[in-house]
């Protein structure tokens, strides 16, 4: 968290999944994100295992670094708050009921909009039923130009370095998280929003239309149908068409976590070398200052106007 003098005592919230710090606390944090429901054992040992193929999630470390950035830019309070793990949401409103914050503007850290993630944040920030100051919550930012700008620059100039390498032009998989195929069909904007997010960063950054794909990856464990296509489906598909090369950028991550630096680096990039195929992939934006400016710029015209309550 980072602290700024204020006499309006207006702040930012921003909020994201959580992550955890060791491998060993893999299975607390996996009863947060099923809201206590108990994985099969064979499903908690496979996230271990990826969790210590990585070493740790630097989730937590980047979001707090984010907050920090932001709150330089607007010289204003920064909060941050997990929804499943330390720094808990709880805990972030707990604090700024100590610091006097009279008015905030929530900002998710996935700027799709999908009941199995943002509101899943509102649900959290709203348990207790009342606030002792207003919020503003952001629902989503996923067509943000800043933000579109900050996904085409890691694109272009990780993209054409990838196509020298190959020595041809390779074909680009958008990629975001998938969700229970049940949330689109009950209408869900995630799919629109996400598949939005893609077409406005490859149009930004001059890719050719052919060479745009797009998948969802990170289906879940727990059973059931999920969105697709799959990230494997697509590779296949591109595998067909004489491919050898593809390259990813996940426009559904702001930041380096299991999604990316498993799923991707070593799931996905194995899938690919199976196939004679070598993957390359866009750098997360981090703390990207482009990104920042994209929040900062969120931030400010929301406190332009009245704040509602949550």
């Amino acid at each position: 968290m980072s602290r700024v003098s204020n006499s309006d005592k207006k702040a930012v919230l921003l909020v994201a999944h959580g992550s955890p710090d060791s491998v060993d606390e893999v299975p607390e944090f996996l009863l947060h994100v099923t809201g206590g429901r108990p994985l099969p054992p064979e499903a908690i040992k496979e996230v271990k295992h990826r969790y210590g193929l990585i070493g740790r999630s630097p989730l937590t470390e980047l979001t707090l670094k984010q907050g920090e950035l932001l709150a330089r830019e607007l010289e204003l309070p920064v909060y941050v708050g997990m929804r499943n793990w330390k720094p808990f949401i709880a805990s972030a409103i707990d604090t700024m009921t100590r610091d006097q914050v009279s008015q905030a503007v929530v900002i998710c850290l996935a700027p799709h909009n999908s009941r199995t993630s943002v509101g899943l944040y509102r649900s959290a920030l709203s348990r207790n039923g009342q606030l002792p100051f207003a919020l503003d919550f952001v629902d989503c930012w996923h067509d943000h130009p800043l933000l579109i700008q900050a996904f085409s620059e890691k694109l272009r100039a990780a993209w054409e370095r990838a196509c020298r390498e190959a020595g041809a032009e390779i074909p680009v998989i958008f990629t975001a998280h998938s969700v229970p195929l049940r949330t689109i069909t009950e209408g869900d904007p995630y799919e629109i929003q996400a598949k939005e997010t893609a077409t406005l960063v490859a149009r930004d950054a001059s890719l050719p239309v052919p060479l745009s794909k797009f998948a969802f990856q990170s289906q879940g464990m727990a059973g059931g149908a999920w969105l697709g296509p799959t990230v494997e489906d697509t590779i296949r598909e591109l595998e067909r068409a004489g491919h050898k090369g593809i390259f990813i950028q996940p426009i559904g991550f702001l930041c380096d976590h299991i999604e990316v630096l498993y799923d991707i680096d070593i799931g996905f990039k194995q899938f690919a070398a199976q196939r004679g195929m070598r993957l390359w992939r866009a750098e997360s934006l981090n703390d990207s200052p482009r990104l920042v400016k994209a929040l900062a710029d969120i931030a400010r015209s929301r406190m332009a106007k009245p704040a509602p309550n949550l």
